[in-house]
């Protein structure tokens, strides 16, 4: 599903990935933990195309995505890869559904489609209720769930978080860790989560140290 060799990126003098070698399989829940500095987002980045690394080689989905051109990269992460934050980036204009939506809008799905996705997964996520409420009245667990739906709105291969359970409470952090788990088993979903919360780490198929910009153990 995802394989990384010889990952190293720098900014400026600083070198924070140091030659990162990693395979993530298909349905894998696997958690990415370590110390503030560790180079841990800065590893998704480069996993979900965001950031290009100086050097070595990042192939997801059997794609390799370093020999990618801009526009074909954008396009690729539009269809191939989901993103989860700590802080739901959802649009406070538009309803629950239409933030949904948006993924979809930029693969050049049709209304129909687009809509008939998006409250399918509010559905899975016990929100058709709430498909019509703005960011500003859902509550924090319900936005993140909103957010995730956006993730999987175009099917993608792989969903990488960044500290997804962050700004929760504990209650609807089970459930967001949950959800994970859920999405997995129907779906066969890959996630790749950077995590402080070590609840979420145990129970994760896999947990991958990174310490100074390495991998510790696998």
């Amino acid at each position: 599903m995802i394989d990384l060799k010889n990952i190293r990126k720098s900014f400026g003098s600083l070198e924070v990935l140091k030659g990162i070698d990693l395979h993530i399989d298909k349905g894998e829940v696997v958690s990415i933990v370590g110390p503030s500095g560790a180079g841990k987002t800065t590893l998704l980045q480069i996993m979900g195309t965001l950031d290009r690394p100086d050097s070595g080689s990042v192939v997801v989905d059997s794609v390799d995505v370093s020999s990618l051109k801009q526009k074909k990269l954008s396009d690729f992460r539009n269809l191939h890869v989901g993103f989860v934050f700590q802080f739901h980036q959802l649009l406070p204009e538009f309803t629950a559904i239409e933030n949904i939506m948006i993924p979809a809008f930029i693969a050049g799905k049709s209304p129909k489609e687009a809509k008939q996705r998006a409250m399918e997964l509010l559905d899975f996520m016990a929100l058709s209720d709430r498909a019509t409420h703005k960011p500003n009245e859902l509550s924090g667990g319900e936005k993140q769930r909103v957010a995730v739906a956006r993730a999987l709105v175009n099917n993608p291969a792989v969903i990488l978080a960044d500290e997804p359970s962050g700004s929760l409470d504990t209650k609807n952090k089970t459930e967001l860790h949950q959800l994970f788990f859920d999405l997995r088993d129907k779906f066969g979903q890959t996630f790749v989560i950077v995590t402080h919360d070590e609840q979420l780490a145990s129970i994760t198929d896999r947990t991958i140290h990174m310490k100074d910009g390495r991998i510790e153990e696998v």
